[in-house]
C-alpha cells in the first residue's frame, strides 16, 4: 500500500489526464402532472378512464396518478392491478378531486364539483343534452379549465372517442340481436345470419354514421342480408366504398323504409342529431306491421331514439316487448363491454397525457394542439363553447381569442 504524500499526489495528478466517460445532459421533463382518477358514479357506468397499462406508462415517465378505491372492477380491474403499475390507491373522494388534473368519463356531479378546490384542469364526457347549468356555473366560478373528450379532433380531424365508442356500439348492438332473436329470449329462435339452403336474416340499419357502418360490417360478416337508410347520399356512399361490399341503401323515404320494415328480423336505429332531439322516423304503425318476435335496438336513446315506440331500459332489464317486438332501448352499451372500452379510451389518451407532460401541462397542450383545444368549453373559468353559451344563455369567449389575450 502507498503511503507517501508525493507519490500519491503525482498519482492523482497522473489520473486526473486519463479520458473519462462523458457525462451526457439528462433532458428534465418539463411538467409533471397529477392525476386523479376517480370511481364512477353515474348510474351503470362500468368504464375507467385509464386502465393499469397506461398508468404504469405515465408513473415511468415521472407522473403522479392516484386512483380511488375499487374504480377499475367495474372493468374487472383491482386495486392491486393499478397498485402494482405505479399508481396510489386513495379511499378519500376528496383527495382524487384534489389533483391538478382530473380525468374521469361521465360528466361530474355537484357533489363532485363541489370537492374541488379549484384553478384545476377536468378532462371527461360533456353529454350536452344532460349538462345541467349549476355544474358548469360552479366550474366557471372554480377557475376550472374543462375539456370535453367527445369533442377533441386528432390530426386528420376526426373526433376519435366519438368514433372508438361508435364502433364498440355498433358492434355490440349486432352481438346483442343475436342473443335476442334466440328462442331462449323469446325471440324467433333464429341464427343471425345466413348457411348455406337457409334464408339469411334481413337487417335495417337507420343511419349510416360509425355506428351504422360497424353494426353492418357485424352483420355483413355473419351473413346477414342488410340494408342501410340515411338522409346523406355522401354517407351512404362512403359507407358502401368502405364495407368493400354491395350493400342495398336508400335515403330514408317512409314508404320504401315502411317495406323493408315488414321484412326484417333486426332493426338497428342509429341516427344522430348533431345538436338536441333525434328524429323519430320509424313510426308506431310501422312497427305494428313488422313481424312477430323481431328486434328493434334503439342505440340512438341517448338523444331521444328513433323509434316511436322507444323507452328508456337499463342494463338490469334491457328489454321490453311492444306489438310483439323485442325493443332494447338502453343507453352506453358501450358500458356493457366496459373493459373493451377502457383499452379504448387508454389507447387514445396515453400518447396525449405523455405528450402534455412533455410540453409542460395541460395549459400548454391547449395552446399548441388545434385538435385537443376543440374540446376545450371552459377555459380558467371562461365559457368558451358557442353551443353551451346559447343552450343555458351564458356569455362565452372564443377560445382562439382568449388564448392570443392571455400571450
Amino acid at each position: 500500500m502507498i503511503t507517501d504524500p508525493e507519490i500519491l499526489k503525482h498519482l492523482m495528478q497522473q489520473g486526473s489526464l486519463l479520458p473519462k466517460e462523458e457525462m451526457l445532459e439528462i433532458t428534465r421533463k418539463k411538467g409533471n402532472l397529477f392525476i386523479g382518477i376517480p370511481k364512477e358514479s353515474s348510474f351503470q357506468e362500468r368504464r375507467v378512464a385509464l386502465v393499469p397499462e397506461t398508468i404504469s406508462l405515465l408513473v415511468a415517465q415521472g407522473h403522479e396518478v392516484k386512483v380511488e378505491s375499487k374504480s377499475g372492477e367495474g372493468s374487472n380491474f383491482s386495486d392491486n392491478d393499478y397498485s402494482e403499475a405505479g399508481a396510489q390507491i386513495c379511499y378519500d373522494r376528496k383527495e382524487i378531486f384534489s389533483c391538478n388534473l382530473i380525468f374521469k368519463v361521465a360528466p361530474p356531479n355537484e357533489d363532485e364539483v363541489e370537492m374541488m378546490p379549484g384553478n384545476q384542469t377536468l378532462i371527461s364526457a360533456l353529454q350536452i343534452s344532460i349538462q345541467p347549468k349549476i355544474i358548469l356555473q360552479k366550474l366557471m366560478e372554480k377557475k376550472i379549465t374543462a375539456i370535453a373528450w367527445d369533442y377533441i379532433r386528432d390530426n386528420s380531424g376526426v373526433f376519435p372517442v366519438v368514433r372508438t365508442m361508435g364502433e364498440i356500439a355498433g358492434t355490440t348492438a349486432m352481438l346483442l340481436a343475436g342473443e335476442l332473436l334466440s328462442s331462449f329470449h323469446k325471440g324467433k329462435g333464429l341464427m343471425l345470419g345466413g348457411i348455406a339452403g337457409v334464408q339469411p336474416t334481413e337487417v335495417v340499419v337507420i343511419g349510416a354514421g360509425t355506428v351504422g357502418e360497424y353494426a353492418s360490417r357485424s352483420a355483413l360478416g355473419l351473413g346477414a342480408s342488410v340494408k342501410v337508410f340515411d338522409n346523406s347520399l355522401s354517407k351512404l356512399r362512403r359507407l358502401q366504398n368502405d364495407l368493400g361490399v354491395r350493400v342495398y341503401t336508400s335515403v330514408i323515404q317512409p314508404k320504401v323504409l315502411a317495406k323493408s320494415l315488414m321484412r326484417a328480423d333486426v332493426v338497428i336505429g342509429a341516427l344522430r342529431a348533431p345538436l338536441g332531439r333525434t328524429p323519430c322516423v320509424v313510426t308506431e304503425e310501422m312497427i305494428m306491421n313488422m313481424k312477430p318476435g323481431s328486434v328493434l335496438i334503439d342505440v340512438s336513446i341517448d338523444q331521444g331514439g328513433c323509434f316511436e315506440t322507444s323507452r328508456v331500459t337499463t342494463h338490469n332489464n334491457p328489454t321490453f316487448v311492444k306489438h310483439d317486438i323485442i325493443h332494447y332501448c338502453v343507453p352506453n352499451i358501450a358500458s356493457r363491454v366496459s373493459r373493451t372500452a377502457s383499452f379504448a379510451l387508454s389507447n387514445i389518451f396515453s400518447p396525449i397525457l405523455v405528450n402534455m407532460g412533455e410540453m409542460g401541462g395541460c395549459k400548454e397542450l391547449i395552446a399548441r394542439d388545434s385538435g385537443f383545444r376543440s374540446g376545450v368549453y371552459i377555459y380558467k373559468g371562461i365559457l368558451t363553447s358557442e353551443v353551451l353559451g346559447k343552450v343555458f344563455d351564458l356569455s362565452f369567449k372564443d377560445i382562439e381569442l382568449l388564448l392570443i389575450g392571455m400571450k
